[in-house]
């Protein structure tokens, strides 16, 4: 708590009769967010996929909002620069860019996410990891947590994939249309193992059972023996921010077990969304 800051004088709650004392758990949990802010988040999350600006309507619309409550609040944020308007379309504004140059982009969302990553893995007794987006092809693997207690290096934080042959990467394809998945992509594909699909066509194809099934496999494509299982992670209005994966042996991951194995990740990937995002994803 930052010095000085009194809680009960700022939110009208006795936080220590609320919670009986550091030692007990709470009788009643106290709510003490914001729903204001958290909405306001939910806005500039929403504005960030739109970078030649939205009207208030189409903003109210994509995030499940009344059009009164958006304008409200895109009014404040204006005023305190989080937000610019031109005519009647918004875009971030210049606050949120200088903001974006200070902070680490994944610090606070590791320390959020781990704690998930090790139930998970635990329960699977896999590697689950998570990767944030970046770009449309484009990720970053920041997290990751082993299920075998002999395992306690990290395997693929930090590391990059080709998302012709990773199960990430076929998922955030599937977020593109045909026509821009063939522009991003060469005919001919690298091929890594025999299992490898190297023709873009081929590879479009796979998308389209992606994207009606709602997740990805990678099944020895990039390294024989290796099985992976991946799903998205999205906002409030069901845009991609992250991928959570399970990734093991194909004996093992690749049985009749594995239908479990995809219930579980899609858990993950709630828990994983209203840790980062602090709402229930759609």
């Amino acid at each position: 708590m930052e010095p000085g800051f009194d809680v009960a004088a700022e939110t009208g709650v006795d936080v220590e009769a609320a919670t009986d004392g550091e030692d007990t758990a709470p009788a009643e949990a106290v709510d003490l967010t914001n729903k204001s802010v958290i909405k306001a988040t939910v806005l500039l999350s929403e504005l960030g996929r739109h970078r030649g600006g939205i009207t208030v309507t189409e903003l109210a619309q994509a995030v499940g909002m009344t059009r009164p409550t958006a304008f409200r609040l895109l009014l404040s944020l204006e005023q305190t620069g989080f937000v610019d308007r031109v005519d009647n379309r918004y875009t971030l504004g210049w606050e949120m860019a200088r903001l974006g140059r200070l902070a680490d982009p994944y610090t606070g969302a590791v320390a959020r996410v781990q704690p998930i990553l090790e139930e998970y893995a635990a329960r699977l007794n896999e590697t689950v990891s998570l990767a944030m987006v970046r770009d449309a092809v484009n990720y970053d693997v920041i997290a990751e947590a082993s299920g075998s207690r002999y395992l306690n290096v990290t395997m693929y934080v930090g590391e990059t994939y080709p998302v012709h042959a990773s199960a990430t990467g076929k998922l955030m394809l599937a977020e593109m249309s045909d026509d821009d998945v063939a522009q991003a992509l060469p005919k001919k594909l690298e091929r890594f193992t025999p299992a490898t699909i190297t023709k873009r066509e081929a590879l479009i194809q796979e998308l389209h059972k992606i994207r009606d099934q709602g997740y990805s496999v990678m099944d020895n494509e990039l390294e024989e023996g290796l099985f992976v299982v991946a799903l998205p992670v999205r906002d409030v209005a069901g845009a991609l921010v992250g991928i959570v994966s399970v990734n093991g042996p194909e004996q093992r991951l690749k049985s009749e077990g594995l239908p479990d194995t995809i219930d579980q990740l899609r858990a993950a990937s709630r828990d994983i969304a209203k840790a980062l995002l602090g709402i229930e994803p759609v």
